[in-house]
């Protein structure tokens, strides 16, 4: 829980960001806080995420292959089971089955709403996962990066992570 409440902390220092201001192309990298997915993500070739002019998002965008980027739809995820399995999820064998998988849990169009929200006091952008009880609030780092923190509802950790503005996006 130390590493929760650290994160928390720098997380709650940073400014806000407008919705506006997502718009784009973002690539990811999680950041290690003792949450259960710490590196699940990473081990199934998460790329980011992109959010569109019509304030709807692409929450989860997979690599897949070298050129392809590949939006996975969460409604298809069990949460709390991947979550209770997180030792799994960090293996290769998860990763050759999600590959596997990926055709099959593909988005059909954006899957989450961005919209402004009260986090810790602060009204900010945030991303609200249509089919999940999911909502990713965000803060700035600097002009090119923001950090995100994913809260699921009743549970009481985050997952932190960070998105880079991928260039020409």
């Amino acid at each position: 829980m130390p590493d929760q409440q650290r994160r928390l902390e720098e997380f709650r220092k940073l400014d806000a960001v407008a919705c506006r201001d997502l718009i784009g192309l973002w690539a990811g990298r999680g950041i290690a806080a003792g949450h259960p997915l710490d590196g699940v993500l990473e081990n199934l070739s998460w790329f980011g995420k992109r959010f569109r002019p019509d304030i709807r998002a692409d929450a989860l965008l997979f690599r897949a292959g070298d050129q392809r980027l590949v939006a996975v739809d969460p409604k298809w995820i069990p949460l709390h089971l991947a979550m209770r399995l997180q030792a799994l999820g960090r293996t290769r064998m998860a990763y050759n089955l999600f590959s596997y998988l990926q055709g099959r849990l593909r988005a059909r169009g954006p899957v989450a709403e961005i919209g402004i929200r009260t986090f810790h006091g602060v009204e900010s952008a945030a991303m609200i996962y249509d089919r999940q009880p999911i909502t990713d609030h965000f803060r700035r780092i600097d002009d090119r990066r923001i950090m995100g923190a994913m809260m699921v509802a009743g549970e009481n950790l985050f997952y932190f992570f960070e998105l880079e503005r991928v260039e020409g996006s």
